[in-house]
């Protein structure tokens, strides 16, 4: 099977992961079908051979030296380093002897996981040593002097968010609370990391694994070599397995497949299939629709569609939409308060085993652990649903607006302050690393660019004319200060913040643009910052007003009928005959079918004056709805597409 993409002109190759599940498997030699148990303990018999000389290659080799050799890309000789890890390794003399008789390919496995551990830890080891150099008088709050020295002692430190900064100083801070001294270095640190039990079987050849389409478009077949028994003494030990593999809808029938990743998951083989298909490429430039996106705590997105004319103006393509998912965030963060008090108990069973002996002390000790796993993992698994139904709303907004480009908030050096320690929280803790990520790998599929834009003044001055806004609690009460609701002294324009930030963000994207910059590792585009003459031009092109009339909400805006339509029927129902049953009876339709508890509720987060009496409770916070429930999107406004077809309409 050739593993070459076949590439058209405009046309990029991607490659992506799609997991799926080893299910069952054949023995070839004997024909033997072998179950979901079997096929999982010989897979895991395998992994403990790698994860064991994994284990000896990192703790001979996690320090600063033996890091920074690998890191430097050349070997003793000068000679360049392969890109793959086990191959460098090997170039370096680093080996490793199994613990049982294994063939060469699976030596290559653990040097492959080794590798990549030890060249992930080059740039913490570069972080911690900046900081550690220029540790600041106050590690709670540095000068303006300092902060400048660590940015230069770390490499690329002009560009690392200030969060990543302050999270490393508070770890060596603890670290020197606790040992009374600075640590030396980040291995110290941290310590050696935990090993995974898994088969990296892309360092592997054809000799160890292969891997085919079967004549179905979704079904696959994983050949491998796998262990009779948990320590093979002879090569005859190594018996060959067929796998089918049903693949996942989201791989294409054109893509190439290439060798998975195995991990063991309760009881059960998972496996990361990696794939490489053709997709369009990616512009930096050249962008005339674009989508901004921004963040917010219960509005958890704001996203609208911009146009860039040909003279130089901005307008908007309809008037926004936002995702809520303020249920979801209320669930997260009561998950997060169960995860603090189970780990306060668990520091408390800590101390007093510490302090005296006892059986039931260490067993108690044991069930927190379950439990605290436990919690954790329900915490990962909502985050990573929020993650993709956020990324999948926002790319399918570019998507309809016909946008080539997502331009999103950079807020990776924003740390939540003066708001409260709840907000403060929950602000600190929104997965936003996740969606930007979820982003990028959507859009990718249809040639949409995702850059970071920075966040400066997005919220604080108009859209319209630049000028600070004035923020007040709602737009019934334009008097009292508050956070919510904007408004523009100058041209007048109010509306929400959010619905404003997203109007800036995408309009200093486009002015923007020709400074976009790629990151050569990982991709990412990011535009790092704003000049004054560019963002003089980002300012959005007020439509022409359709009507003279007021229409702000500071008063009521229906019509008031002089003669208003009575709400139940005044005259009697007609005569029916008696052999027709069903008959409404006069007066209001009887509602048979009722929504769920938690769709009854109002999640939006309406910019009304909220009432000042009885304690606050979230909106959609209701128990035992379902995700899919609590998260929510505005609802559709149709406007047609400037230049698009005359059938073509755009959801904004």
């Amino acid at each position: 099977m050739s593993r070459r993409l076949p590439l058209g002109e405009g046309e990029g190759a991607r490659t992506a992961c799609a997991r799926g599940v080893l299910r069952t498997g054949v023995e070839e030699k004997t024909s033997e079908p072998l179950s979901a148990g079997v096929l999982a303990e010989r897979v895991g018999w395998a992994a403990g051979l790698v994860s064991g000389m994994v284990a000896d290659l990192l703790a001979e080799h996690w320090n600063t030296l033996d890091v920074n050799a690998l890191a430097s890309g050349v070997d003793a000789g000068g000679q360049k380093l392969p890109s793959n890890a086990w191959m460098a390794l090997r170039r370096l003399g680093w080996t490793v002897t199994p613990g049982a008789k294994a063939n060469d390919r699976i030596v290559r496995m653990a040097q492959e996981q080794a590798g990549r551990t030890l060249r992930s830890a080059k740039w913490r080891a570069d972080l911690t040593a900046g900081v550690l150099k220029t540790w600041p008088t106050d590690p709670k709050k540095r000068t303006a002097d300092e902060w400048d020295a660590v940015r230069e002692a770390v490499p690329g430190g002009q560009h690392v968010p200030s969060s990543i900064i302050t999270s490393r100083t508070r770890q060596i801070s603890a670290s020197h609370k606790k040992h009374d001294r600075l640590p030396v270095d980040v291995f110290e640190l941290e310590g050696s990391p935990r090993i995974a039990r898994m088969l990296l079987l892309s360092a592997c050849d054809g000799q160890q694994a292969t891997i085919e389409r079967a004549d179905e478009p979704d079904r696959a077949l994983l050949r491998l070599q796998l262990p009779t028994r948990p320590d093979p003494q002879s090569y005859a030990h190594w018996t060959w397995v067929a796998c089918p593999i049903t693949l996942p809808p989201t791989i294409p029938a054109n893509a190439v497949l290439h060798l998975p990743t195995l991990r063991l998951h309760q009881g059960a083989v998972h496996a990361d299939l990696a794939y490489t298909h053709a997709v369009p490429k990616t512009q930096r430039t050249g962008h005339t629709v674009a989508l901004g996106v921004d963040w917010g705590l219960n509005t958890l997105l704001s996203a609208g569609a911009t146009r860039l004319h040909d003279d130089g103006k901005i307008t908007t393509l309809g008037s926004g939409g936002t995702f809520r998912a303020s249920g979801v965030l209320s669930k997260q963060h009561r998950l997060r308060r169960q995860c603090e008090v189970l780990h306060a108990k668990a520091d408390r069973y800590d101390r007093l085993i510490g302090e005296r002996e006892g059986r039931t002390l260490v067993d108690k000790r044991q069930i927190l652990a379950d439990e605290i796993r436990h919690v954790s993992d329900r915490r990962s698994n909502l985050n990573d649903a929020l993650a993709c139904s956020a990324a999948r709303w926002a790319v399918d907004q570019a998507i309809a607006a016909r946008a080539t480009v997502i331009y999103v908030e950079d807020l990776r050096s924003m740390e939540a302050r003066r708001m409260g320690r709840t907000h403060n929280t929950r602000l600190s803790q929104t997965v936003r690393g996740q969606i930007v990520e979820r982003m990028r790998h959507l859009a990718a599929e249809t040639g949409i660019a995702v850059v970071m834009v920075p966040a400066r003044n997005t919220s604080k001055h108009c859209p319209q004319c630049l000028v600070p806004l004035r923020h007040r609690k709602a737009p019934d009460r334009p008097t009292v200060a508050g956070w919510k609701w904007a408004i523009c002294p100058s041209c007048a324009w109010q509306g929400d913040r959010d619905q404003g930030a997203w109007r800036r963000i995408a309009a200093r994207g486009l002015t923007h643009q020709t400074k976009t910059v790629t990151d050569r590792a990982s991709g990412a585009m990011v535009i790092h910052s704003v000049a004054d003459r560019l963002e003089a031009k980002a300012v959005i092109t007020p439509a022409a007003a359709q009507t003279g009339r007021d229409r702000s909400k500071t008063g009521p805006t229906r019509h008031q009928a002089a003669c208003p339509t009575p709400r139940r029927r005044r005259t009697p129902s007609p005569t029916r005959p008696q052999d027709l049953a069903g008959q409404r009876p006069e007066g209001h339709a009887h509602t048979v079918r009722r929504l769920p508890r938690a769709a009854l509720r109002n999640q939006g987060v309406t910019t009304i004056s909220t009432p000042t009496t009885g304690r606050h409770r979230p909106r959609g916070a209701a128990l035992g709805a379902g995700f899919h429930l609590h998260a929510h999107a505005s609802p559709p406004r149709w406007e047609p597409v400037p230049g698009a077809a005359p059938d073509y309409v755009s959801l904004s």
